[in-house]
């Protein structure tokens, strides 16, 4: 009953967001100016707020009712707010009715707000800032609102950049060869397969860690026994291996609506350096987890529930069966879950590559309760729990340990720290995998390993495969031709990113820029045309395509003489300076604030392309006119030297 309560409250409580979410009345009108501090260079900004007749601002904060009063923000600019903020005005002690009578401190009528900012570059002409406060009537309503405010002396912002080039016409480029088509099949059925097999192999490693494989006769002998006829047991069983499947699958619908609201906001969510960071952390946690340290478990009391109502009806019961597997395994599948829901993130196909990779894993975990339900004899041919599924779980926390370095890179990369160079990265994957092959070959225990009496035949081939691999990752961290590792390219930072000198930063040495306006001077300059490269420093594709296609003799040189190569990267998190933001209105009508340099790319890319995915590449002539169709990921190198030609013809059709 209760978890009907709770399914209620959340419908409830979404039936009474929806219409505050599509409501447009504000109940406070603001105004904003500023005034010069001679003596300074600091400005005191001054908010003056008419509240709506019969409403009133929880303006002070109240830990006790979780109000956090009026705040200010300043985000989007190069200002620091200096000191207290002042809030003033009509200001009164009501016994609030919606909490229930208590004394509150509300203000009416008008509210001033006061502070000091100080910018630490370049003052803009104006700035936004955003407020946020509670208000109240008959209802209790939160309100944001971003005031503009101006100030004196300051500088104009950088309006007049070219987000929209109107001569790029994507449905009627100058060649129709090579297009979109071919892309479409690359990133679209082919990059959903992958990421289903991958989370497939996940949910198959899944089942030999010890949160799962001893359920798996268990549950299959509890319901051929218990069930009055075969048939109903291997229904039985059939039913709850769909469960499984389908709770899996609908862990990751919710990702869809975030991809719906903003098309940018997957990727940056994948590209944000906090969440990298955490994830970098969380996925040390889980590794020492899989070390054996500690058990990772949810609280007790969501498996009980779940578990209390597996006896509750035939259906019902087995849909709580198979909630309370996924719940009780969580300790060993949450790292691997985590692991994909990362990867998901951060790759180029958004929500559906998730649901693909979490339909791939569902699939493996629930496909054994259905195959030994029709073939109960194939039980007798499984292997006895032991040891063996404990050094499973200690190679996956090793494994867990390698990929939390990927995470933090991504931030180091997209915020340029210089922390983790390619070779430093190689160097502590040679690190991890020189461990893991001293602890299959016995050198290295964990807390929960017995004594290995000898060395099975698996785990020496386990060690062998771990030792090659090590060796094969040694290159890596030389000056040498053989540093490119083509069998991990997109997991390492690129090539350029070293501790090596290079003689530029441009990927390959190739002829390249990373400014659009620029790379539009040197194509005149040079009279080539642009090849655009919509990348990212966090983009697994972006590497691959680099590093294993980029890198082909014809290829190359067709791309170094005959392009200027523009990258641009969209999940630069450098802020642009502060004369160069700006607020910019899309084709949609939607309102970007331009900050960071990936800001800046990211919206260029869907304004003219309509697409938000990396890699994208796009063919453009110096007079601005796109050549042939844009495509994306293509690990063909004889279908992308054929689209590159294919460029190169179209130019020779409008050259003079």
């Amino acid at each position: 009953m209760k978890l009907i309560q709770w399914l209620l409250i959340v419908v409830l409580c979404f039936a009474a967001i929806m219409p505050l979410a599509a409501q447009d009345t504000v109940y406070v009108h603001w105004k904003a100016e500023s005034k010069k501090k001679a003596s300074t260079g600091e400005y005191t900004v001054y908010l003056k707020g008419i509240i709506t007749k019969g409403w009133h601002v929880y303006a002070r904060g109240n830990a006790a009712e979780g109000l956090d009063g009026l705040t200010v923000s300043a985000e989007n600019t190069t200002a620091v707010m200096e000191g207290a903020v002042s809030i003033t005005g009509n200001e009164k002690t009501i016994n609030d009715k919606i909490f229930d009578g208590a004394a509150q401190q509300v203000i009416t009528d008008s509210i001033a707000v006061q502070f000091t900012l100080r910018f630490s570059e370049t003052v803009p002409q104006t700035a936004k800032l955003q407020l946020s406060y509670n208000t109240a009537s008959d209802a209790f309503i939160p309100e944001e609102q971003v005031v503009t405010v101006p100030f004196e002396d300051g500088v104009a912002l950088a309006t007049a950049f070219r987000m929209l080039i109107p001569s790029i016409n994507l449905k009627a480029p100058v060649n129709d060869c090579g297009g979109s088509g071919l892309a479409e099949t690359q990133t679209g059925s082919s990059g959903l397969f992958t990421i289903f097999f991958l989370g497939f192999l996940g949910g198959l490693v899944a089942l030999l860690t010890p949160c799962v494989f001893p359920m798996v006769p268990l549950t299959v002998s509890f319901f051929t026994k218990k069930a009055t006829s075969r048939n109903k047991g291997i229904s039985n069983a059939l039913l709850y291996g769909a469960f499984i499947f389908l709770i899996y699958v609908v862990l990751s619908l919710p990702f869809h609506f975030l991809d719906t609201v903003n098309p940018e906001i997957l990727n940056n969510i994948s590209t944000n350096v906090y969440l990298n960071v955490a994830f970098f952390a969380i996925f040390i946690f889980f590794a020492f987890s899989f070390f054996g340290y500690y058990e990772i478990t949810l609280p007790g009391s969501i498996s009980s529930t779940a578990d209390s109502k597996a006896g509750v009806g035939n259906i019902a019961g087995i849909f709580f069966m198979a909630l309370t597997l996924a719940i009780v395994s969580f300790s060993c599948t949450g790292p691997i879950l985590g692991s994909l829901l990362a990867g998901s993130l951060s790759g180029d196909g958004g929500a559906m590559q998730l649901t693909a990779g979490m339909a791939g894993f569902g699939l493996a975990l629930a496909l054994p309760f259905a195959l030994f339900a029709l073939f109960p004899n194939w039980l007798n041919a499984l292997p006895k729990s032991g040891g063996w599924l404990n050094t499973v779980k200690v190679v996956l926390g090793f494994a867990e340990l390698a990929l939390a370095f990927k995470f933090l890179s991504n931030a180091d990369l997209v915020q340029h720290w210089g922390l983790l160079k390619r070779e430093i990265f190689i160097a502590i994957w040679i690190i991890i995998g020189a461990l893991t092959t001293l602890y299959l070959l016995g050198k290295i225990k964990f807390p929960h390993d017995g004594p290995v009496q000898k060395l099975s035949f698996s785990r020496k081939i386990t060690a062998a495969l771990f030792g090659l691999f090590t060796l094969y990752l040694l290159p890596g961290v030389t000056n040498t031709p053989w540093a490119n590792l083509s069998l991990i390219s997109g997991f390492p930072p690129p090539l350029y990113y070293s501790i090596y000198q290079k003689s530029s930063d441009c990927i390959l040495g190739l002829n390249c820029t990373r400014d659009y306006e620029e790379g539009l001077k040197m194509a005149k300059a040079q009279n080539k045309p642009m090849l655009l490269d919509f990348t990212g420093y966090a983009c697994v594709n972006c590497r691959r395509m680099e590093e294993n296609v980029w890198v082909q003799p014809e290829v190359y040189q067709l791309m170094k003489e005959k392009f200027i190569v523009v990258s641009l990267y969209v999940d630069d998190k450098a802020k642009l300076p502060a004369e160069k933001r700006f607020t910019y209105t899309t084709k949609s009508g939607l309102e970007k604030n331009i900050v960071t340099v990936g800001d800046m790319w990211a919206t260029f890319e869907t304004e003219n392309f309509e697409n938000n995915a990396q890699p994208l590449y796009a063919i453009i002539s110096n007079n601005e006119v796109l050549l042939n169709r844009p495509v994306g990921y293509m690990p063909d190198a004889k279908a992308y030297l054929q689209w590159l030609e294919c460029g190169l013809q179209a130019l020779q059709k409008i050259t003079p």
